[in-house]
């Protein structure tokens, strides 16, 4: 294990689910971290970052716009490493795309990685979305670092947010190749577990549709995605694209689960034909795998989101 000790790095969206879990793993390791909010004064996206154990020596927080670069670099500035996760999210009612969602995560996306590039940066890591390969859960066994959605497809059924997410990641790939950028991706599912910030974020009000719709994507415990990106960071051998979640499991399989450990929660049941498409698999997994990645078992991820929504008063 390298030491890291006085080492910096910069996490972008600091303050969101997946974010203030990489600030608790970085710090825990030993890193220098500095964080970036959308609010410096907003105690909401703030506090439970500087409640982190080592926060009060070794955590700096910025503000920051994906769209000034001034304001970024005054973040990556000194630091040896990205993390990139900053990025809207934005599922349901979308008013202006391209102001929402496409224009911050793209441009932002190429604000960054040309202030770490000014700068020095070693290495990014940048967090996209398994909704960057595929359109729903009915591909899921056909995801693979090879996989795009549809530019098309989105723009006809108004499928924003996974096209924001793959424009900035080919953005992103194209930047880094054109500027002999050192970059690897990170593709998480629905990331669920427990919660740190005081809000409820996306991929949670999504599990809690898992529960009152049967809506459904492949899942993955917050903690792993964390690790992933830690391990990507940390392993220079690393490259490319990475799913990341527990295994690309149906639906079926996440309601039957889901009846043996909370039958109080009655979700909704579909005839098998439709989950057609939906095979239970690890062999797009093999990268992380094969870094060592044990990924936190399907029963666990819903025992930790369930407890963790029922904590913050979502679920009785």
């Amino acid at each position: 294990m390298t030491n890291v000790e006085g080492e910096m790095v910069c996490v972008t969206g600091d303050s969101d689910f997946i974010g203030s879990s990489i600030v608790q793993l970085l710090l825990r390791r030993g890193y220098t971290v500095r964080a970036t909010v959308k609010n410096l004064w907003d105690e909401r996206k703030t506090k439970h970052l500087e409640a982190i154990e080592g926060a009060d020596s070794r955590l700096s927080l910025f503000q920051l716009d994906l769209l000034d670069y001034d304001s970024i670099t005054a973040a990556v500035s000194g630091a040896t490493g990205v993390f990139h996760l900053a990025s809207p999210c934005v599922i349901d009612r979308v008013h202006d795309p391209q102001r929402e969602l496409l224009d911050p995560a793209i441009k932002g996306t190429i604000n960054v990685l040309t202030a770490a590039k000014d700068l020095g940066v070693r290495r990014l890591v940048v967090t996209s979305s398994i909704s960057a390969m595929i359109a729903s859960s009915s591909f899921l066994a056909d995801a693979s670092e090879d996989c795009w959605i549809g530019e098309g497809y989105c723009c006809q059924n108004g499928i924003w947010y996974p096209l924001s997410k793959a424009l900035a990641e080919k953005a992103a790939w194209k930047f880094a190749e054109e500027n002999g950028l050192d970059i690897v991706v990170v593709n998480p599912g629905m990331v669920v577990g427990p919660i740190i910030p005081p809000d409820l974020n996306s991929s949670m009000k999504l599990m809690l549709r898992v529960i009152q719709e049967g809506f459904f994507m492949a899942s993955v415990h917050v903690q792993d995605v964390a690790l992933a990106h830690l391990m990507l960071y940390e392993n220079t051998s690393a490259a490319g694209r990475h799913l990341c979640v527990e295994s690309l499991s149906r639906y079926e399989d996440f309601a039957e689960k889901m009846e043996i450990l909370y039958p109080e929660y009655k979700l909704p049941r579909f005839p098998k034909d439709t989950q057609h498409g939906s095979v239970k698999s690890n062999a797009a997994l093999k990268k992380l795998i094969d870094l060592g990645m044990e990924f936190t078992p399907l029963e666990q991820i819903i025992k930790d989101s369930i407890e963790s929504l029922r904590s913050k008063g979502y679920l009785s």
